[in-house]
């Protein structure tokens, strides 16, 4: 479909070292529980426009499941291919906006700043009530919903708790940039030298997990927190999707004694297999990432039994 998608936009660092540069989010308004930001939690005043394929909507889809937020915040889903127009709305029922009528999710974006220019992401937090964006960010959309709007979830659970907050945020930040952006920084690299180095940042880093889930079911324990939820968007497309098309290739997760059993419990926690869409996954990143894959091809789905017993619960 048309032209390669905005995602390889170059910037001047990349132009300088090969190094992949991800867009800083626009939009860091956040709903309060007072409402003192001028965004309340109110059920029925929110909408999430996301993509099934892309890692980092999918935090704000497990949240919400997580949750039972489904009545409480509404939910609109873009194609999985895009073009140079970006996300798009293509198909009623499917991927379609019943909210605003938006063919193309740049048009909220526009709607907010008539002046923006930058590269449309998802996922959105958009207020209904006032018709603007809330926060584009997904971890901070993610914290909302788990924690904010928890008074208004059928099965609220904790994922932030406060006596490990400091280490979550701590491990969070090096799982984002040697996992969650460092199969990126692999994939969209321009220089061999930038994509060895994010490589072996990556391979350190899931060595590192692996050997920390040794003698633990989860990153901190016998439940799954935040950084569990976060990594594991990462996790479920590695073998898919990075360790081909991006190239991070010096092991599968199912190679792996301790995250390949780990991947799996998570995916078969309730309510979680449902968010996952391997065939958007896989049409996403095969089909638009032109650049990198030039006819398209989508490589066929590995032999991956997502369904086999885990034993993570013995720990």
């Amino acid at each position: 479909m048309g032209q390669p998608s905005q995602e390889f936009a170059i910037s001047a660092r990349e132009e300088r070292d090969g190094a992949f540069a991800r867009q800083e989010s626009r939009f860091r308004n956040w709903v309060t529980a007072d409402g003192s930001s001028g965004f309340a939690p109110e059920a029925g005043r929110y909408h999430l426009y996301v993509c099934r394929a892309c890692p980092w909507a999918h935090r704000t889809i497990i949240a919400r499941a997580l949750m039972g937020l489904e009545d409480v915040i509404s939910i609109s889903f873009v194609d999985p291919i895009r073009d140079d127009r970006g996300w798009a709305f293509t198909e009623p029922g499917r991927y379609e906006d019943p909210i605003n009528g938006f063919k193309f999710l740049s048009e909220a974006y526009l709607a907010v700043d008539p002046g923006f220019d930058d590269r449309v992401t998802v996922p959105v937090l958009w207020d209904r009530r006032r018709g603007t964006i809330v926060n584009n960010e997904s971890a901070e959309i993610f914290r909302m919903l788990h924690t904010v709007f928890a008074p208004l979830a059928q099965h609220p659970i904790e994922l932030y708790p406060a006596a490990h907050a400091a280490e979550i945020d701590a491990l969070n930040a090096r799982v984002y940039d040697h996992v969650n952006n460092g199969v990126y920084m692999a994939g969209f690299s321009r220089s061999q030298r930038a994509y060895e180095h994010a490589v072996v940042e990556l391979f350190s880093m899931l060595d590192e997990l692996d050997e920390r889930l040794a003698d633990r079911r989860f990153l901190f324990g016998r439940t799954p927190l935040e950084s569990d939820w976060r990594l594991f968007t990462t996790l479920v497309r590695f073998d898919v999707v990075y360790q081909i098309h991006f190239k991070c290739s010096i092991r599968k997760i199912a190679e792996y004694r301790n995250l390949w059993p780990y991947l799996r419990d998570l995916y078969q926690w309730p309510a979680v297999r449902e968010t996952v869409s391997f065939d958007e996954i896989r049409d996403h990143y095969y089909r638009t990432h032109t650049m990198l894959n030039p006819f398209g091809l989508v490589a066929v789905m590995p032999a991956l039994d997502f369904e086999a017993p885990h034993h993570r619960d013995q720990l």
